[in-house]
């Protein structure tokens, strides 16, 4: 959630930081600050809002520029999780001395025993937060060495963290450590710098090393020593990173979310690239294995498991993977799976889904599948992510970066990759070779589909114009269009702060019907498919109670009488069909929001990697 961004060596780090920060702003956050070390002291600055402010905050307080000779430092933009955003509760805090400096991302999460100990023994804290009760609790520990002293401290602790220590005492050095919370080594000429999103090191350098949960790390400027938490030595390689990482840029779009579905066509193309076996009606997935210790035909249920937008991927990839495999699937929200004893073993396909890879409740569903011993793969974005490399075994997304905190490019990817893992196991299985040609064929066709969509944005602002002033709406689907109706409405809630309920069309009279209204806004997905006329029979009902009906509809076919708008999708297979469809909900969302003049980018309360519990 949070963003994390220190150096040490090679000039001035106060710029270095700022640009750091900068370029994490999309991850979204409520306050910025920073802390340099130089001259055996520290300079903390800290401010609500966004990091312009911390910027012209420390212009302000230093005018002249002194300190733009010290070259180590951290910074933090925080989104709050342990009292309000306010300027006390900023990140970095410090211990007891004020000469020891941290930045966290994750939860402490027996802070407050260990803050009613210290308590006693003297501390007064300035903050409500976790992270002060680590930096007191290392300031405690330090005796000369910050490394042993952060050890020691984290060994007191439970929970999940990404940190990043200075100490005064200690200059020309940094302490970062990582459990549960991303963080990675950016290794330069001169310069050695570490982040929780390698987006804010590319403007110095493409080594990276992607620290794993238990690493503690000091950093200098010319060496970088990785121990565990018994001390021990721990080799871990550079990684380069891909040119896309840096690839952050509006290209003359007024947001980034608006760039970004426009990148779908490409990014689908990205995610299908050498993946579609036409001849054969199969798909390549080298990265899923075969044979014995792959998913064949021995393979008994594949659970899928997502938070969010993933878990709606997740629940379109259950109707491919029984339609196309026939296989049972179950798609399970990731925060509840490892809390209920989830039945699973080695005969179950678990399939972890997260555009980051680092999703904290998909990541801890992961370790629980393996320790049970199933058959986990994942399914992210991120190349060298935590739950890439605790799987070890998975398909990559390739859609690029994704900077707007609403996902859309990761959604359809993934959309595209699950239907491509159930035909791959549908082969495997009972599909026949001419279904499998025929479903090949469709899925090869979605760069395509998408394209015909967004071709077609004027329609989708007409409808979002009529939308736009209402302050409820409803998202109606069935089959695997229920799923993407969920997603609609969860897009439109998030960028645009309209209430929003997704429903199976089949429940609209079990309840939710009693809340229409003249005009409420019904969006009704009722494309070809089996289930069609059931749907418009839906709408009619809507329809009938004086809502304001706004349909997805196949191309050729009309929609209900008296719809606001129809968003026409070209023909296609029904589970192939769901990613046009989300693509014209994603528009219809973005322009809702642009009308009612949402910061669309960076919702209200809302992060793009979700890395804590």
């Amino acid at each position: 959630m949070c963003g994390i961004i220190g150096v040490v060596g090679g000039g001035a780090a106060a710029p270095v930081l700022l640009g750091g920060l900068r370029r994490l702003e999309y991850r979204g956050y409520d306050s910025a600050g920073l802390a340099l070390s130089g001259e055996g002291r520290l300079l903390v600055r800290r401010a609500v809002g966004k990091v312009a402010a911390l910027t012209e905050r420390i212009a302000q307080d230093d005018p002249e520029g002194p300190f733009g000779r010290w070259t180590t430092g951290i910074a933090h933009t925080r989104w709050a999780t342990h009292g309000a955003p306010t300027e006390a509760n900023a990140h970095p805090h410090l211990d007891r001395t004020g000469r020891i400096a941290v930045v966290h991302n994750g939860i402490i999460e027996n802070y407050r025993q260990l803050r009613s100990r210290l308590e006693a023994a003297g501390h007064r804290f300035a903050s409500e937060t976790d992270t002060e009760v680590l930096a007191r609790l290392i300031g405690d520990r330090h005796q000369g060495d910050l490394r042993a002293a952060v050890v020691a401290a984290l060994r007191e602790v439970e929970g999940a963290y990404g940190v990043a220590v200075l100490c005064a005492d200690e200059p020309g050095a940094l302490v970062v450590a990582r459990k549960g919370s991303p963080l990675c080594v950016g290794i330069a000429e001169g310069r050695v710098l570490v982040a929780s999103d390698p987006a804010a090191l590319v403007a110095h350098t493409r080594q990276v090393i992607h620290l794993d949960d238990g690493d503690v790390a000091l950093l200098r400027a010319d060496s970088v020593d990785v121990s565990g938490l018994d001390l021990s030595p721990r080799h871990r390689s550079p990684d380069e990173l891909p040119p896309d990482v840096a690839a952050a840029e509006r290209d003359g779009h007024e947001h980034f979310m608006h760039k970004e579905m426009h990148e779908q066509p490409e990014s689908v193309r990205n995610a299908l690239r050498g993946r579609i076996d036409l001849r054969n009606g199969d798909a390549v997935l080298a990265g899923l294995g075969r044979g014995e210790d792959g998913e064949d035909a021995t393979v008994r249920r594949a659970i899928l498991l997502g938070c969010g937008t993933s878990l709606h991927a997740c629940m379109v990839g259950e109707f491919a993977f029984e339609e196309l495999a026939q296989l049972p699937a179950e798609a399970e929200q990731a925060a509840e799976f490892r809390y209920r004893n989830p039945l699973v073993g080695p005969d179950d396909l678990v399939v972890a889904v997260s555009q980051s890879g680092e999703t904290a409740d998909t990541l801890a569903a992961v370790k629980e599948a393996r320790s049970r011993g199933a058959r986990v793969r994942g399914l992210v974005n991120v190349v060298g992510s935590a739950i890439a490399r605790q799987t070890g075994r998975g398909v990559y997304l390739h859609v690029g970066p994704e900077v707007s905190v609403a996902s859309t490019k990761a959604f359809t990817g993934q959309v595209a990759v699950l239907l491509l893992m159930a035909l791959r196991l549908g082969r495997s299985r009972r599909l026949s070779p001419e279904r499998g040609r025929a479903m090949a064929a469709e899925i090869a066709r979605l760069p395509e589909l998408v394209e015909r969509v967004l071709e077609r944005e004027s329609s989708v602002i007409r409808a979002a114009e009529r939308m736009a002033h209402s302050e409820h709406a409803f998202f109606l689907g069935r089959g695997p269009m229920h799923p993407v109706a969920l997603e609609g409405a969860l897009k439109l809630k998030e960028i645009s702060y309209v209430h929003a309920e997704g429903y199976h069309a089949a429940e609209l009279k079990h309840g939710p019907i009693a809340l229409l209204t003249e005009g409420t806004p019904v969006v009704v997905i009722a494309n070809r498919s089996p289930v069609r006329d059931k749907t418009l029979s839906n709408a009619e009902e809507c329809r009938a109670r004086g809502a304001g009906l706004v349909a997805v509809v196949t191309q050729g076919q009309e929609g209900p009488p008296g719809a606001w708008a129809d968003l026409v999708i070209p023909d296609c297979d029904p589970l192939v069909a769901t990613v046009p469809a989300a693509v014209a909900l994603q528009m219809l969302a973005y322009h809702v929001a642009r009308i009612r003049g949402c910061p669309i980018d960076q919702p209200r309360n809302l992060a793009k990697s979700v890395t804590v519990e």
